[in-house]
């Protein structure tokens, strides 16, 4: 049956998308790797260009861990031994020992009582939290928080939704006070960092919320954190904004293995009751093939690499390379949101100006990723940067030199 109509309706709101500058458009396609070499770290190439070779400041990869030989030869041999992919869902038949030993050492990484690994950090929140959110639940959401967070909201159907403006604790105070009597049960959800600005979440402040409420709800204030961009990129040894805040251990901390460490998956960590739990009753969880074995180990050596002296050693120099992009910024009179985490927003604060700078980056051999509303409030809008531990002061110190030529055109 010919879908003309449908056709018509959606070429409408693609067409819309393309006039208010929302529409993504054409994906760029990596067709090759330049390793590193010398004072420069590594390159890639594009479909359609094959004398450009890129320096990628958009990428999560904080540490650079995919290139690893460690990773590559982990994943390698866990497929030659279990094959490609898993073949079932977990409780069927898709558990395999790889990801029963990542589980156990991702809770001892976090110092929980257990882990449990999903498909993606996406899925593990949209599991974790309707699992955990009933008609007589008061969810409490930073305004700021990441799609995921949003969604999985949505999913829920809580019984009372609050949304607190972005870091405002008296805001918060003010939500946890209006729910309070009306629910059993409490979920204060928030990123512990922000992707799209790089700043992070006050998180010793909200526990100290979480617990003066805590008595007032039947079942429990939970304190849920995603904290997929600042787990293996941020604190001294990577343990993320709870480090870094230095703050109690929050209730449940979903973080993921796609980033920092270099390889694909997502996960929670928590009580081992709640893990128990979760695994009985997140769809996203039970209905979901997991990463495959081989992605599982790979992760096993990212985790062993950062926990390390070599990880330390990392994070130092993603730190180093973080604060000379940033220093750099300013030295060139550009606005940036000031902060130790390897996002680093260049506010522009114009769509039109900002489209320019981006193909004026690319144009010039450098990849980044350009931010207009409605992704980010209008007068916000950005090009985020992302700082990797594969960045050499070489790739450092040429960004910035493309980013002088366009201020002085």
């Amino acid at each position: 049956m010919p879908c003309d109509r449908l056709e018509k309706a959606l070429s409408l709101e693609l067409d819309e998308l393309g006039e208010t500058g929302t529409l993504k458009g054409a994906e760029s396609v990596v067709t090759r790797v330049i390793p590193a070499d010398g004072e420069r770290g590594p390159r890639f190439q594009l479909a359609g260009d094959t004398e450009t070779q890129y320096l990628r400041m958009n990428s999560n990869s904080y540490l650079g861990l995919s290139f690893r030989q460690e990773l590559i030869e982990g994943e390698e041999e866990a497929a030659r031994r279990f094959g490609t992919g898993p073949g079932a869902v977990r409780f069927i038949s898709g558990t395999y020992q790889a990801h029963v030993d990542l589980e156990d050492r991702l809770a001892a990484f976090h110092e929980r009582q257990a882990g449990m690994v999903f498909s993606s950090a996406y899925a593990t929140t949209m599991g974790v939290l309707p699992a955990l959110i009933t008609a007589d639940t008061a969810v409490i959401s930073d305004a700021l928080n990441h799609s995921c967070i949003i969604n999985a909201m949505r999913l829920s159907r809580p019984g009372v939704k609050h949304v607190y403006d972005h870091l405002d604790l008296g805001h918060l105070e003010e939500k946890l006070e209006s729910a309070a009597g009306t629910c059993r049960r409490a979920v204060v959800v928030t990123d512990g960092i922000f992707s799209m600005r790089g700043d992070w979440a006050p998180l010793p402040e909200i526990m100290e919320l979480a617990r003066a409420y805590d008595a007032r709800f039947e079942e429990n204030v939970v304190v849920v954190v995603d904290d997929s961009h600042g787990v293996g990129a941020f604190g001294e040894t990577g343990r993320g904004t709870e480090e870094f805040t230095g703050t109690d251990q929050v209730d449940l901390l979903v973080a993921t293995l796609g980033k920092a460490f270099g390889v694909n998956g997502g996960y929670v960590v928590g009580g081992k009751t709640v893990i128990d739990y979760l695994r009985e009753k997140s769809a996203f969880y039970i209905y979901s093939n997991p990463i495959t074995p081989a992605e599982a180990s790979a992760a096993l050596r990212a985790l062993e690499l950062v926990d390390s002296s070599q990880g330390l050693e990392l994070l130092g120099h993603l730190r180093a390379m973080t604060a000379r992009f940033e220093q750099g910024l300013v030295n060139l009179g550009f606005e940036t949101i000031p902060g130790e985490h390897p996002v680093v927003p260049l506010m522009v604060r114009d769509t039109a100006r900002t489209s320019s700078l981006v193909e004026h980056l690319m144009n010039h051999g450098v990849l980044a990723t350009g931010l207009n509303f409605p992704v980010v409030p209008k007068g916000d809008e950005e090009i985020r940067f992302q700082v990797s531990a594969d960045h050499t002061p070489y790739d450092i110190d040429y960004a910035l030199g493309v980013l002088e030529s366009f201020a002085d055109r």
